[in-house]
């Protein structure tokens, strides 16, 4: 019998591992060089995260997405209670909370998140913008501490919530026309926009303007001054897991480095890290 149980876990983790392949190649060559055990864990967590994302992205209408999410919400109660759903993902994750210290509420921090996208609004501030960023990218990096911070989970908080963040100032950043032409969003703060002069029109008509290149850059710089914060405590985090962290913070911040090569255009074209870029992160990041 326990032979039969190794073997379904195996397959469990293995369903996790292919949703993080699929959806996010930087990240999984990042953690794939973790400790087995700790890689499995991150696998789960990011099929847990993207199954959430997928309630509001693969759903057309926002009643449809609300039900989607709501039966997400149903399933992290049952799983609460140790009620989980028998499925690749909860019996996964059940292993995860059963091997490691795990906290609860940042995964429901991250669905209040996906709630927060179903009603979107623009945020009026920067300040706006981080909270929302908190609940889709910086619980996130509350979910993973246990993992990758197991000694100093309470000194390694709030940078491990500022990585997070950053990487999601990223994301705004480099998905500026994106989501504007495929979800009618936008995520940049308006009282930045109203002091750039920068409007709704420009992005529809892919104007990079010098106020949409300062707006930008006081972004960026927001987002670089929270990478800062976690590398100056990357020495807090456990040493099988700085380098997946390392890497995946600097392979990330890189795409600001890959927009401004390309003149700040990220209203028309996808700004990418390419896979010699990254291998050559990852080697730095070893020397």
């Amino acid at each position: 019998m326990l032979g039969n149980e190794q073997s379904v876990l195996a397959s469990d983790y293995a369903y996790c591992e292919a949703i993080i392949k699929q959806y996010s190649n930087s990240f999984y060559q990042a953690f794939s060089v973790l400790p087995q055990e700790k890689a499995q864990a991150v696998y789960a967590i990011y099929a847990f995260c993207r199954t959430a994302d997928n309630c509001v992205d693969e759903n057309d209408t926002i009643a449809a997405k609300t039900v989607a999410l709501n039966e997400m919400v149903d399933s992290l109660n049952r799983f609460a209670f140790n009620q989980e759903d028998d499925h690749p993902l909860w019996r996964a994750l059940r292993d995860v909370f059963n091997r490691f210290e795990m906290d609860i509420l940042p995964f429901y921090d991250q669905l209040t998140g996906q709630l927060m996208d179903i009603h979107f609004a623009q945020p009026d501030s920067l300040e706006a913008m981080e909270a929302y960023s908190y609940y889709v990218a910086g619980s996130v990096g509350r979910m993973l501490l246990p993992i990758i911070a197991s000694e100093a989970k309470e000194e390694c908080t709030n940078v491990a919530v500022s990585l997070g963040i950053a990487m999601q100032i990223t994301n705004i950043l480099r998905d500026v026309g994106e989501d504007y032409t495929k979800l009618g969003r936008i995520y940049l703060p308006k009282q930045e926009m109203q002091l750039a002069d920068y409007t709704p029109a420009h992005i529809a008509k892919y104007e990079v303007t010098e106020g949409f290149k300062l707006l930008w850059e006081r972004m960026a710089s927001r987002a670089e001054a929270l990478y800062d914060e976690f590398l100056d405590k990357i020495e807090l985090f456990d040493q099988d897991s700085r380098f997946a962290v390392l890497s995946s913070a600097l392979i990330y911040r890189a795409i600001l480095t890959s927009v401004r090569q390309n003149g700040y255009d990220c209203l028309r074209r996808r700004n990418y890290v390419s896979t010699h870029q990254m291998i050559q992160i990852l080697s730095e990041a070893t020397g």
